[in-house]
């Protein structure tokens, strides 16, 4: 074991730890152990260790180690290592570190330097932790109480002067966080964080491009970030309810006991050519949830949502449109909307798995599609174009 200091930088010791005393900081690294993980077994198994061992983190007080050691880095070489039955792991091991420094440095690591990408949805978790942790030292540096939420997001951003830039993505990435894991995000299911599977039919990356980018508000509030929370009607606890209860609608009406997994995504128009029997319902789900066509007919729940506070007198900011408190009769045009869209007869058209299911589109494709019913080569896919008023309407 040997102990290490060079001025200001970190104390460490490398050794090898019992597993009983290793713990996985999902805080500093929240992505679980995936499918790499049978290729590192078998390296392992062959004599071929990864080269670099695993980082860790613990306390110690007056010579003794209090706690648990977190492992933040090596998580997937620590797991292979102990199915294969190794009882002590090789570590670097940091002593009383700065954690928001750790934080920093292992997002750096797999964001802006991309030593080791790091899928967008564990970005976002990532960005959030950061988010927190500068609100903590904001309190801290202006002697605030540690619950004070008397300030906003541009006071933040202000107060970080050096790195501004960092800090209204790490506002953005707290919101598309809380929504994305909340406990009550029905649609969570059926989201593919690393984008790379075939059992589910949305990635993260499309729900981000969609949803989050229509429907979050882009810059910083100068509201405090307690305002009006007592009569919850803060803003942007209010765009993250609707947001999420917009996911639940789809959730409901188009994934939930439709879309099996078992089926999956996996050449499904190919199947559907020679004739497989694919589920209706399992192709409804899997055809409305290409990335180009969800982002067509999320852009209309903007224009029925838009239409609504028009009609009835109510001025709005449209970036912001998921901030003002939606009335049940317009979350009732929203589902109904939904409904409608599935029952539209070309979702189970199986004779367009050759042309317009056939390969990948683009947004302005489908925008034409739902405008004019023809493709723009001129394919009439649908008898006319869809009527928004008819569609909010309850069938």
């Amino acid at each position: 074991m040997g102990f290490c200091c060079f001025g200001t930088s970190p104390i460490y010791f490398f050794a090898k730890l019992p597993i009983e005393y290793l713990f996985h900081d999902d805080r500093i690294n929240p992505r679980v152990v995936g499918g790499s993980l049978n290729g590192l077994i078998d390296e392992f198994h062959k004599k071929r260790p990864q080269l670099q061992v695993g980082l860790a983190w613990t306390e110690i007080t007056d010579g003794t180690v209090r706690g648990k050691v977190h492992v933040f880095d090596g998580q997937h070489k620590t797991t292979a290592q102990v199915l294969l039955g190794v009882r002590e792991i090789p570590l670097r091991v940091f002593l009383n570190p700065n954690l928001d420094v750790l934080l920093t440095a292992n997002t750096n690591a797999g964001t802006t330097l991309r030593q080791i990408a790091f899928d967008k949805s564990v970005q976002r978790h990532l960005g959030s932790a950061l988010f927190l942790d500068r609100i903590q030292r904001y309190r801290n540096d202006r002697g605030l109480p540690a619950d004070a939420e008397s300030f906003s997001e541009k006071d933040l951003v202000n107060h970080f002067k050096g790195e501004w830039r960092e800090m209204r993505r790490y506002i953005l990435d707290a919101v598309r966080d809380s929504i994305t894991h909340n406990s009550q995000n029905k649609l969570k299911d059926y989201i593919d964080f690393a984008g790379k599977g075939k059992e589910r039919p949305l990635s993260y990356s499309s729900v981000e491009k969609t949803f989050y980018s229509f429907f979050i508000y882009p810059d910083t509030l100068e509201t405090p970030l307690n305002y009006r929370m007592d009569e919850n009607e803060n803003p942007r606890e209010l765009e993250k309810q609707q947001i999420l209860q917009l996911i639940n609608i789809v959730a409901d009406r188009i994934y939930i006991g439709r879309y099996d997994p078992a089926l999956g995504t996996a050449r499904i128009e190919n199947r559907i050519q020679k004739g497989d029997d694919i589920p209706e319902p399992h192709l409804i789900a899997y055809r409305l949830g290409h990335e180009e066509i969800l982002y067509t007919w999320l852009k209309f729940v903007s224009q029925i949502v838009q239409n609504y506070f028009i009609t009835t007198g109510i001025p709005i900011q449209e970036d912001k449109l998921f901030q003002y408190r939606f009335p049940e009769p317009l979350w009732d045009s929203i589902e109904n909307f939904v409904i409608n869209l599935i029952k539209m007869p070309l979702w189970i058209n199986r004779e367009l798995s050759l042309s317009v299911f056939g390969g990948k589109q683009n947004n302005k494709y489908w925008q034409m599609i739902f405008e004019t019913g023809t493709t723009p080569q001129g394919q009439r896919v649908m008898p006319s174009a869809i009527n928004l008023m008819k569609m909010i309407q309850p069938n």
